[in-house]
């Protein structure tokens, strides 16, 4: 045994040990909570929608087909969709571009695509709503809550609200900042309250995510000119007040004006991370879809097609890799039995990543991984026919082991950098015009392909050199198949 193999064997355990960890069907996560860390992760396998039913749609930008579509605007929608979708508490939802006007949606597990369509169709609207008739608590009660505008009547029709005030935290704020106070009434809510729109989204022309001098994530937007007017007289007159930002009649920020902001340009700053302050300044940014959505086509996928492919699909792959096993077993004798245990780790491994990840797995996908298997055999096939070579010319099973594998390796190497670049191709392929199917495939493959690679350079060799050092090839010549 080489003077690597020890340590490189102990590596190979404990990366055995933690695959059964997360592959293990009740595994129980990782589940941390203390004051310096939270993490809460549950390690499952994720199918797509061919596997387990859901809705799957085609949107387009509903304008004249020679009217041009702005790409940055195309790229803001998708991000507005695919966060829409996730909050129907799909987590494993597929929403890509597809050329420059078409957007694809997949829903897996989605049972109204009714609503899973209206919901992602909403073209939104922003508004800076006035709330200066309320005090502090009053208004950070109204945080997260629906509520009326007049925006679309007569101007000056808002009113004060009525009805019960329920208090809810409230995040803190600076040049716009919220409260934290609360208060409670006692009345009844007869209906939402409705408030005066001061100005809409259609006002801000840039909003970024900035810090502030102690690091601080906060967001930063600039008005056009007739925006920064309204704001100015507002802000002026109303110092020390609040002036809400609502979303879809939904009240997302509540900030108050502490002065006049004159220039067009203001801040938000509270709690944020680099997550909630870049979610929020999206949408500030493009509170409303820039264009317009229709949908193209759209179907309802069920879910007992899926169930039987994916039934058959699995019951495929164990008959190919228990054959793979057989053959290897059969014709290469001894160092084919560790073939196939470096095979186990592999398969372990792959499986342990696609949690991990996680890779929703799709039917083509299982198809990229079950090929995968033929080049972590492929590789071993290589290896081995090289190895019987050295043995014939005379080497001892080290040289052999050794030299057998450093002259495959080139051969090794080669064909699985032009998969790799071919699952590349295919990724980009599918990224680019919507065809999932084709990602699924070409990313399962080329992981499958990078751990086989791991196996036949680390996990083969390390078994070869572990079992075979101490063996006399002279008196065992058919445990070798020569």
């Amino acid at each position: 045994m080489t003077k690597r193999s020890p340590s490189l064997l102990v590596v190979i355990i404990i990366l055995i040990i933690l695959a059964l960890w997360v592959d293990f069907p009740n595994s129980p996560g990782i589940h941390i909570n203390t004051t310096n860390m939270t993490v809460n992760r549950s390690f499952g396998t994720h199918y797509g929608l061919d596997l387990v039913g859901g809705v799957q749609a085609l949107l387009e930008a509903d304008l004249p087909q020679n009217t041009p579509v702005d790409a940055g605007a195309m790229s803001s929608a998708r991000a507005i969709v695919e966060g829409r979708v996730n909050g129907l508490g799909v987590t494993e939802a597929v929403v890509q571009q597809v050329g420059d006007r078409r957007i694809l949606v997949e829903i897996p597990g989605e049972t109204d695509p009714e609503k899973a369509l209206s919901t992602i169709r909403q073209t939104g609207l922003l508004e800076f709503v006035d709330f200066t008739a309320l005090t502090p608590g009053e208004a950070a009660s109204l945080e997260n809550q629906t509520i009326g505008t007049d925006f679309g009547k007569t101007a000056g029709q808002g009113t004060t609200p009525s009805g019960v005030i329920t208090p809810t935290p409230a995040i803190t704020s600076t040049q716009t900042t919220t409260s934290t106070q609360t208060t409670t009434s006692t009345l009844p809510v007869q209906k939402p309250p409705e408030f005066h729109t001061v100005m809409t989204g259609a006002d801000l022309t840039n909003v970024s995510v900035t810090t502030d001098a102690t690091g601080q994530y906060q967001v930063a937007f600039t008005l056009s000119t007739s925006g920064a007017q309204i704001f100015k007289d507002f802000t002026s007159k109303n110092v020390g007040k609040i002036l809400a930002i609502i979303l879809d009649k939904k009240v997302i920020s509540i900030p108050s004006i502490n002065s006049p902001i004159t220039d067009g340009k203001g801040v938000i700053t509270g709690n944020f991370n680099a997550d909630s302050a870049n979610a929020l300044a999206v949408q500030l940014r493009y509170g409303s879809l820039p264009i317009p959505l229709k949908v193209v086509s759209s179907q309802t996928v069920g879910p007992t097609l899926g169930q039987i492919s994916l039934q058959k699909s699995l019951m495929a792959g164990l008959i190919g890799l228990s054959v793979v096993g057989i053959f290897m077993a059969l014709y290469y004798r001894l160092p084919g039995v560790l073939a196939d245990l470096a095979l186990i780790v592999y398969a372990l491994i792959t499986l342990a990543l696609f949690k991990l990840i996680p890779v929703t797995l799709t039917l083509p996908g299982i198809a990229g991984y079950v090929l995968s298997v033929g080049m972590a055999v492929d590789a071993n096939v290589l290896i081995f026919e090289r190895l019987k070579e050295e043995l014939r010319s005379g080497r001892t099973l080290r040289q052999a082991i050794d030299l057998g594998w450093g002259r495959a390796w080139p051969s090794i190497r080669d064909s699985n950098f032009s998969t790799l670049i071919t699952s590349f191709i295919l990724f980009w392929f599918g990224n680019t015009f919507g065809a999932s199917i084709v990602k699924g495939f070409s990313l399962t493959l080329a992981i499958g392909v990078l751990i086989s690679m791991f196996t036949a350079i680390i996990v083969t060799r390390t078994f070869l050199h572990l079992v075979l050092d101490n063996i006399q090839f002279g008196e065992h010549h058919a445990w070798f198949g020569i």
